[in-house]
């Protein structure tokens, strides 16, 4: 039995985390694959997630460049504050 999420069709948009203190890596972003795979290990469905990432101290090289392939919607201070 697929799980709901929201109040729409189960489809699950955005999975993040965030970090105001803590420059964020391309570990940040594995565990979010992961836990992508474990929803969608319980019916939930991921075809339309967007993984993000939001840190007040910033991204290193890797996984700003994962976010120039599309891999992660990345948020820092300047986007959260000032938009894009």
């Amino acid at each position: 039995m697929p799980i709901d999420v929201g109040q729409d069709n189960g489809v699950l948009l955005s999975l993040g985390e965030a970090d105001g203190d803590q420059v964020m890596g391309l570990g940040h972003l594995e565990r979010l694959r992961h836990v992508t795979a474990l929803l969608a290990g319980r019916g939930v469905d991921m075809s339309a997630v967007r993984l993000a990432c939001c840190s007040g101290a910033g991204f290193t090289d890797d996984l700003r460049a994962a976010g120039d392939r599309g891999e992660a919607v990345l948020v820092d201070l300047a986007r959260l504050y000032e938009g894009e």
